[in-house]
């Protein structure tokens, strides 16, 4: 007996399957599919937010200066006349940032050689849509994870929703709980 399912695929095709259902599954908290496919990938979460619950606090606090361009109110760089030339205008910044400790930083890698880039289309104030990219790493590091710091597994909830109308293939819901 297989240690998996091979849902019909060839081994490329399923791991690239698996691969969407997951990211999509961490990204919107809950997706709908069969339930052959949601055993799947309950499998594979349900690792990675242990891996994020278990290295959510390894990272160390470092402060770092770093020099940014002046703007203006349009948002243009200032610039000032030097021995004739037009030269940009740096203020130094001091920023907090976290460094990641090498268990945390292998994990986020990880993370990011399975999970596929999402890029948010979401429209913003003025009404333009910006494609942002989301690291779903830090989603799961910052948003996902401290949520389930005192729950030893059972990530993830499968509901049963009936039939498929064209196949018959029993669909479900696979959410976060």
């Amino acid at each position: 007996m297989a240690g998996y399912r091979k849902l019909g695929r060839t081994a490329s095709q399923r791991k690239a399957l698996l691969r969407n259902q997951v990211t999509n599954l961490l990204y919107h908290g809950k997706i709908t599919t069969t339930e052959t496919k949601a055993k799947e990938i309950r499998r594979i979460a349900e690792k990675f937010i242990a891996l994020a619950v278990k290295e959510k606090d390894n990272y160390d606090t470092v402060t770092v200066t770093s020099k940014v361009a002046r703007k203006d109110k349009d948002g243009k760089r200032v610039k000032e006349v030097v021995d004739g030339k037009k030269i940009t205008v740096f203020d130094d910044i001091e920023k907090e940032i976290k460094k990641d400790k090498p268990t945390r930083l292998a994990a986020r890698r990880r993370m990011n050689a399975y999970l596929y880039n999402i890029t948010d289309t979401s429209a913003d104030d003025s009404g333009k849509k910006k494609g942002k990219t989301v690291n779903l790493a830090d989603k799961l590091f910052d948003e996902i994870a401290p949520k389930y710091t005192n729950r030893n597994g059972g990530y993830t909830r499968i509901v049963k929703i009936g039939p498929r109308k064209g196949d018959a293939a029993m669909e479900v819901i696979i959410e976060l709980v």
